[in-house]
């Protein structure tokens, strides 16, 4: 099984790799980042981990055994216990069970670590894989309809038990 890992700045050349191999598969189901983000990836990369420092975002990368990195799940828009969860799995680790697997470790860290007490994801209502992935790892549909770049999708929310709060 991959390890989640805290982004850092050493993951770079292989998250760049992660995203551009699998750009087009992204791209069937969520928006596409554009060919700026890639242009300019180690500023982005850069803005992203001063941003975890504040605490306003976690960012995971899921690391295969070679180093490569074959997933990342983020926390972000953390403001009052609550934060955003998003996450993306390589085409070729598809269908393994690690995208639930990678969502489940992170939601017990935003518990645990984080003191985080909810969190909310959104999925386009034309992605049957994210949706999956949501409901096993405990998120229920909170009925909002959301735009998801140009696609419709639902936004869920999930409690977190044993969070730092509960004591």
């Amino acid at each position: 099984m991959p390890a989640i890992e805290r982004l850092r700045l050493d993951h770079g050349a292989a998250l760049l790799v992660f995203e551009q191999e699998n750009r087009g598969y992204f791209t069937a189901s969520i928006s596409d980042r554009g060919d700026d983000y890639f242009t300019h990836f180690d500023e982005r990369l850069s803005s992203l981990l001063d941003e975890q420092a504040t605490g306003r975002c976690h960012f995971h990368v899921l690391v295969g055994g070679a180093g490569e990195i074959v997933g990342r799940v983020n926390l972000f828009d953390v403001v009052d216990g609550s934060a955003d969860l998003g996450f993306r799995i390589a085409e070729k680790a598809a269908g393994q069970g690690l995208a639930t697997a990678a969502v489940r470790e992170v939601c017990a860290l935003a518990g645990t670590d984080y003191g985080l007490t909810s969190l909310r994801a959104a999925a386009a209502d034309g992605n049957p894989g994210s949706r999956a992935v949501l409901a096993h790892s405990g998120f229920v549909p909170t009925g909002e309809q959301v735009r998801l770049g140009s696609r419709q999708g639902h936004r869920y929310l999930l409690r977190l038990a044993g969070s730092a709060s509960d004591g």
